[in-house]
């Protein structure tokens, strides 16, 4: 297939030079493990004076000599004597011995016998994987691109070989499909394998006087002659149809300026859409690090202020000398682990005024420093304690290009290029600030994210209780998973409240609706149902009262609500139901697990229904599990089905309460298309036993202040609780004589119930409740409930149906 075929394309004109240049025949040669010759094509026959069959299974060096110096006009110099030139890096041979794994690019001038010198760009690519083939080199002959302008007289100043940096130009189908036919000694896998490489690694550009590239387009078997031909035809035909000229009839290159900015454009464009693919921080990091190595740089160490690693807001005005910038990420080519000890990510460390980092971020503009010397390696490294980092970067061309939004700086990128490639320009400095720009704009983005998500966060669990895990006969556990599709604020809630006689308020909750307004809807319904369940309302009329509020607040208030009352000394649950999902019961003495039936009764706002509570026997040991519908509804599927679910995890053993709960969102949390937050609520009901209580009936009499004093001494001593008897006994004196004093028929009740803690009751018939009094010195009355406040762990007052109760709480000494 060696048929003349192998060409490029450089397109352009240089400038305001006039210079055009046209296709120039590339010579390719493939170069196995052992250094020698396995493919030598037509292009290279021509360039370099040697046959295929004399050129196949040499080595590499005897053909392509690429070091030497350049001899003088009047040396007479042996065929292909090189010299490298324009300082574009390491010669050819570099790559030809296995010195380099990385793709090079360089420029030199071959001497051959009876001709004149030839200019030779070349390109090298490293192959790996199973294949004997170890190098690709491209090569062509500089000076057809090297003639004058008639009118002005001028050359090309600077013709240098490089890469570009995309793989998506002109050709490049064309070149996946033709590069093979030009390697008859390889079989389709093996050259398909070549060609990805080369995609991925780079094409060649031709680097043009100010810096302009333009690539080097393959468009194998394409005869010149021909295409021109056939240009020419199609020229014809429009002007004879009066149609306006085609577009390939125009000038027969691009402008080489434009030519190079749609070169950048399209590399910054392909970058773009490999990062913000996510919103999620940490990952949106990892994508801006990689999407420069190694096609742009060999090293990239991203750093990001505290703040925004930690999803704060930060202070407006320039960064500072005292401003912590967090090494989030550090990508390179070089051997495994040769920078993690050296510079781990995830260290933080201030940069002082006189470094080029500090310069970067104070000013917002990219920072480039062609090559860093001695001097400055060990002013870089002196910021590094014990650590040695000279090594790293000393020789290394460097770019710090700032990432920043709004005109903020987040962060700065530090960008290194090994010695031997070739060294960062304006144009780099130029592409790699837009890059920055641009990420700038996606980690922004990511921030603000993580930030609001911090903040939604910081909002639900401001709203939702902190349950303590046991109360009055009964251990509780929770857990609240935010909606995975609709945002992390949501109106589900769960809650428990104390009660007077040793009973526990239970609660869940699901307010209509998604995001801050339903957060604060649930708040304000949650705040109500403390206050009305701190009254000791039935959970009916609890509920009726709730519904009156809601359509107080407003016509789109609706929620729906599940209210358990459970006596632990009665071993009962009354609850009522406000078009909620009903509750699962377990039944700790043959793990059965059912749905409880209860009345559904109507959504919380809309009004004018009836609500009615129902009384339910439990054994000590029976779990009840609360919920809200996100946990068991999925879009497409029966509601049934969840409910089945839940029942089953419900009934399944568990060695604790978090496990019983954690078994449940297992379940029924893997099953797709869940999009709603959920509230899970689990109590496991334990009883009070008869003799941890002890009651009394007090007449109203003063004397039987004195025997509810000595009941109370007598009973403590039974339960072993010498230690609490003074104290129990001087609170109890002070609580029974306020209620002789205030209460009026009924029997004053005094009650001691010993559980986590020791709890003491006083109800009577009277509705006032006592408050704590400002006394003076002389006062006869308004003590008592201060000595009970300083003595008492916890007391507290509420009304009852037929009085008050006043109560206090002890903590139980150590066993």
């Amino acid at each position: 297939m060696d048929r003349g075929t192998e060409r490029g394309t450089a397109h352009g004109r240089a400038g305001g030079n006039g210079v055009a240049a046209g296709r120039i025949p590339l010579a390719v040669v493939v170069v196995d493990r052992e250094g020698l010759v396995s493919h030598w094509s037509r292009g290279a026959r021509r360039l370099f004076g040697a046959a295929k069959d004399e050129a196949v299974g040499r080595p590499a060096v005897d053909l392509l000599p690429v070091s030497g110096a350049l001899p003088d006009d009047d040396e007479v110099a042996p065929y292909g004597a090189y010299s490298p030139y324009d300082g574009l890096g390491p010669d050819l041979e570099s790559s030809l011995d296995g010195r380099l794994s990385y793709p090079a690019a360089g420029r030199a001038r071959l001497s051959a016998p009876d001709s004149d010198r030839i200019d030779v760009l070349w390109w090298a690519y490293p192959l790996v994987g199973p294949g004997p083939e170890r190098l690709l080199v491209l090569a062509a002959d500089a000076g057809g691109l090297r003639h004058e302008d008639t009118g002005a007289g001028l050359v090309m100043e600077r013709i240098a070989p490089g890469f570009a940096l995309h793989t998506d130009f002109p050709g490049a189908e064309e070149l996946a499909r033709r590069l093979p036919e030009i390697l008859p000694s390889m079989s389709v896998g093996e050259s398909a394998r070549i060609v990805a490489q080369v995609l991925e690694l780079g094409y060649p550009v031709l680097e043009f006087s100010q810096n302009d590239r333009v690539p080097v387009t393959p468009d194998w078997g394409v005869p010149r002659r021909a295409e021109r031909k056939a240009r020419q035809e199609r020229a014809a035909a429009a002007v004879a149809a009066g149609a306006p000229l085609p577009q390939d009839q125009s000038d027969e290159g691009e402008d080489l300026e434009y030519a190079a900015v749609r070169e950048r454009l399209e590399f910054l464009n392909e970058v773009s859409g490999r990062i913000g693919t996510s919103l999620d921080l940490s990952r949106t990091i990892v994508e801006v690090s990689r999407a420069v190595v190694p096609r742009f740089t060999d090293v990239a160490g991203t750093y990001l202020r505290e703040q925004v690693v930690a999803g704060e807001g930060f202070p407006e005005g320039v960064p500072d000398t005292t401003t912590m910038w967090h090494r989030v990420a550090l990508e390179h080519t070089d051997e495994p682990g040769r920078w993690d000890d050296v510079v781990p990510v995830g260290e933080a460390m201030p940069f002082p005024a006189h470094t080029p980092f500090f310069q970067c971020m104070t000013t917002g503009d990219p920072v480039l420093v062609p090559r860093i010397s001695e001097q400055m390696g060990h002013m870089i490294a002196a910021q590094f304690e014990k650590r040695d980092i000279r090594p790293l970067i000393t020789g290394r061309s460097m770019l710090v290009v700032p990432l920043k939004a709004r005109n903020v700086v987040l962060g700065f990128m530090i960008l290194l290029r090994h010695p031997e490639r070739v060294e960062f320009n304006d144009m780099d400095r130029v592409t790699g600030a837009e890059l920055a720009a641009r990420a700038g704009l996606v980690l922004d983005n990511a921030r603000m994210y993580t930030y609001q998500e911090s903040v939604a966060e910081t909002l639900q669990d401001s709203m939702l209780p902190h349950i303590a895990p046991r109360m009055a006969g009964c251990d509780i556990a929770t857990r609240y998973l935010p909606g995975t599709l609709l945002g992390r604020v949501g109106g589900d809630w769960f809650d428990s409240v104390k009660l007077p006689g040793s009973r526990t308020a239970l609660v869940v909750g699901d307010v209509m609706g998604h995001g801050l307004n339903s957060a604060a809807m649930m708040g304000q319904l949650r705040t109500a149902v403390q206050t009305m369940a701190a009254l000791d309302l039935p959970p009916a009329q609890l509920l009726r009262n709730l519904d009156d509020l809601a359509q107080r607040l407003g016509e789109h208030y609706l929620a729906t609500c599940l209210y358990a009352v459970y006596d632990p000394i009665r071993s009962e649950l009354q609850i009522a139901n406000a078009g909620h999902i009903p509750p699962v019961l377990v039944r700790a003495e043959d793990g059965r697990s059912d749905l409880l039936d209860l009345p559904t009764g109507a959504p919380i706002g809309v009004g004018g229904v009836p609500f009615e509570a129902v009384g339910v026997r439990v054994a000590p040991g029976d779990r009840l599990v609360m919920c809200t519908d996100g946990l068991v509804e999925v879009r497409g599927e029966d509601i049934g089905v969840g409910l089945a679910t839940l029942c089953e995890s419900a009934a399944h053993p568990a060695a604790s309460m978090d496990d019983a709960c954690d078994t449940i969102i297992r379940a029924l949390n893997t099953r797709g298309g869940r999009k709603d937050d959920v509230a899970l609520l689990m109590a496991r009901l334990n009883g009070i036993e008869p003799e941890d209580v002890a009651q009394w009936r007090i007449g109203h009499d003063r004397a039987e202040v004195g025997r509810a004093r000595a009941v109370v001494r007598e009973q403590l001593h039974v339960w072993g609780l010498n230690s609490l008897v003074d104290p129990t006994e001087l609170m109890v004196s002070e609580l029974v004589t306020n209620a002789v004093r205030h209460s009026h028929s009924r029997p004053i009740e005094l009650r001691l119930v010993r559980g986590e803690t020791l709890l003491c009751e006083v109800d009577d018939d009277d509705h006032t409740l006592p408050t704590l009094l400002s006394t003076r010195r002389l006062d006869e009355f308004g003590r008592g409930m201060r000595v009970v406040s300083t003595l008492a762990r916890e007391w507290g007052t509420s009304r009852t149906s037929s009085g008050k109760t006043v109560w206090f709480e002890l903590t139980l000494p150590r066993r």
